[in-house]
Parts: C-alpha cells; sequence; structure tokens
C-alpha cells in the first residue's frame, strides 16, 4: 500500500545534508555510484566518529573532476604554505636570478623555533639554496622557510600563489589569505595576547617554546614583557589561535591550495625540470608519515607538505604513479595512470594522534573510492 501510495507523489529533488558536494538526485532514480559519492558516503562516517571537523578537496587530474567536504570553507594552511614559497624560489631559479648552490647567510634575525638543522648553525653561517629548500619541505624548518621568505619577498610569493588559482584575482584574495614569515605566525598569535609580542625576535620565542607546556610558555611570555597576568587579554592558547585564525593570515580554502597543486602537477607554474625537482623534494618529505600516505596505495609516490599547529594539521599533495614524465601516459596503457591532488585540514581535537589517524582514514577513504585505481 505504501509503495502504490508513493506512485502519486510529484517528482521530488533530494538535497545532500553532508558538507560534500554532491549532486541531487530524484527520488525515483537512482544515483550513479562513483568515487565521489562512494568518498562521500566514507566521509561521513569518518567525521561522525570524530571529535572536531576536517576538510578534505580532492581532484583527478586525468579528467579534472574534484570532490569537496568543506574544501570551500576557511581553514588555517600552517606549514603548507611553504610550497608556494618553493614555487618562488624554482621560478627565481628558471630566471637566473638564483641557483641551487648559491648560499644564503644565516642572519640573527632569521631564527625560528621548530624542526630541522638550519637553528643549529651559527650566525653568519652560509647556507646552500638546496639544502634550505630541502629543509624547509622535508622537515618543516621554520629558519630555512624564513631565509628563502626574506631573500624572494612576501609580495611576489603571494602574487605567485594567487596566480595559480583558477580564480579572478578579487576571488583569489578571497580564497587565499596572505602568506606571512614564520616568525610573524609567532607574532601575531602572542599579538592576541598582548601587542607588544611584534617587539619579540625570533630567539625570543624559541625560548618561549622551550618554557615547556602551553601555560608555562603564557606565564615565560608574560615574564618576557613584564607585564602582569591581568595585562594579557587571553586566558589561554585556545583562544588565541582562535582570534589568530581569525585574522585569516596563511589560511585558505582547501580547493583553492587544491587548485594551486593542479597548476603546478600539469605544468602550469614551472618549467617540466623545475617541476621533476620540486616534486622530487617533496616526495622525501620525512613527517606525516602516520597521515594521508599511511591510508594510500602504497604503490604509488605521494610528493606532498604537511602543516602542524595547536589542534590543526593538515596534510596535502600530488599522487602519482611514477612511469612516465610529467605523468604522461605510455601508449601500451589502456588508462593513464592516476594522477590525483589531495588536500586535507582537521581543527578540534588535542590529540594530535587522533588528528593524524583521522588523515590516515581520509587517505584509505580516498584509495577505496576508486580515484587513484582499483580499491
Amino acid at each position: 500500500m505504501l509503495m502504490l501510495a508513493l506512485t502519486w507523489l510529484p517528482p521530488v529533488t533530494v538535497v545532500a545534508a553532508t558538507p560534500g558536494q554532491a549532486a541531487p538526485a530524484s527520488l525515483y532514480e537512482e544515483a550513479p555510484v562513483t568515487w565521489k559519492s562512494t568518498l562521500e558516503t566514507r566521509l561521513a562516517e569518518l567525521e561522525a566518529g570524530f571529535p572536531g571537523e576536517f576538510g578534505v578537496y580532492v581532484q583527478d587530474l586525468n579528467t579534472d573532476e574534484s570532490y569537496s567536504w568543506r574544501g570551500d570553507e576557511w581553514w588555517y594552511l600552517a606549514s603548507l604554505i611553504k610550497v608556494p614559497v618553493a614555487i618562488e624560489v624554482f621560478a627565481r631559479i628558471e630566471r637566473g636570478e638564483l641557483a641551487l648552490d648559491d648560499s644564503l647567510v644565516l642572519r640573527q634575525s632569521d631564527y625560528v623555533d621548530g624542526a630541522g638543522q638550519t637553528n643549529w648553525q651559527a650566525p653568519g653561517t652560509p647556507l646552500l639554496v638546496e639544502f634550505l629548500l630541502e629543509q624547509m619541505l622535508t622537515v618543516s624548518d621554520n629558519t630555512a622557510s624564513d631565509m628563502l621568505i626574506h631573500h624572494v619577498g612576501l609580495e611576489a610569493i603571494n602574487r605567485r600563489a594567487r596566480s595559480l588559482i583558477s580564480s579572478s584575482e578579487e576571488q583569489a584574495h578571497e580564497r587565499l589569505g596572505e602568506i606571512t614569515t614564520l616568525v610573524d605566525v609567532r607574532r601575531h598569535l602572542y599579538g592576541a595576547m598582548h601587542p607588544r609580542a611584534f617587539e619579540l625576535s625570533g630567539r625570543d620565542f624559541i625560548a618561549l617554546r622551550q618554557a615547556g607546556n602551553m601555560a608555562q610558555r603564557i606565564e615565560a611570555f608574560r615574564i618576557r614583557l613584564g607585564v602582569s597576568r591581568d595585562a594579557l587579554q587571553m586566558a589561554d592558547m585556545d583562544q588565541a589561535f582562535d582570534a589568530y585564525e581569525a585574522t585569516g593570515l596563511n589560511g585558505g580554502q582547501l580547493s583553492a591550495f587544491g587548485e594551486m597543486l593542479a597548476s603546478l602537477s600539469k605544468g602550469r607554474a614551472l618549467s617540466p625540470a623545475s617541476t621533476a625537482e620540486l616534486l622530487s623534494i617533496m616526495r622525501r618529505t620525512r613527517s606525516g608519515e602516520r597521515r594521508l600516505k599511511l591510508g594510500l596505495p602504497g604503490e604509488l609516490s605521494f610528493a606532498h607538505k604537511t602543516g602542524t599547529q595547536h589542534r590543526r594539521i593538515c596534510d596535502a599533495g600530488i599522487l602519482t604513479q611514477d612511469i612516465a614524465p610529467m605523468g604522461l601516459s605510455p601508449p601500451a596503457l589502456q588508462e593513464p595512470p592516476p594522477r590525483v591532488v589531495i588536500v586535507t585540514c582537521t581543527r578540534g581535537p588535542l590529540s594530535g594522534g587522533r588528528a593524524e589517524q583521522a588523515l590516515a582514514e581520509i587517505g584509505a577513504a580516498v584509495r577505496s573510492s576508486g580515484v587513484t585505481g582499483r580499491p
């Protein structure tokens, strides 16, 4: 009886209730199963059990089909911004203004807290551009990053990053926030607590990081400024990070960042030789082994960059099968090898391990969707 009654209803459009961008289907038509619909179903299951939110952008570079789960929301990109820094450095190399075997001198003002070997070098040490790129991309060395940023300039980096997004100039500014130096990330973060944070040097922030946990760092910050606790405008780092993220600095849409990676992969950003060199470095990334890469097909290579900040982590890159230069398919193959851009970020959970687990599960979901080849 119920089925008979339904036949008299007018056609109804069902709109997806999840954050994904799946096409609506008629009530009487069974939507075709695609890699996008398969991925959306799995992401909905994953986020239901995740103590926070995540965003995902996936683009099949062979067909230009893309899928977004909160990918058009604003996300803090953390150290993902080091990829456009590297693109600008390679562009200067192509123009003959810089070379991989050129040296930049480490200055006292270059030091920033974080991983990598650059902080262990003495002021005045000449460091090869090739070394700085390797440190910036594979271990996310902040001091190496700022040395390169100071050399090529933030204006050029921001201009080039936005030029690689498939949007008008005005829209590109709305989709990708201003990239800053890594030391200014610290100044803006602590500046949410007290404006005199902008007086501090990179060495000061290294000392704050060494002070201990977040509460101890705030206390060390207060003492360094010589102000009372009442003078601090925020009580904890959670509030400070939220205020900093709200500025839009070093943030953007995951879809915009994904389009930038697509431009890089397709040779729109750099020459074939420079593209190959940059992606080769990104394949050697040593951070994030338990993020996307853990869930992706092991027979494919992942040229990627990670980002980590308080309650926020990211992983983004280009998944390929290295059987032909620039991803071209040999004539003997019936189908082109997979070339897929994946951009992911999480926000919310205090546990970095739980956030990394979510990214690994997202990687597995991308793999099982079929976009990377046979699941």
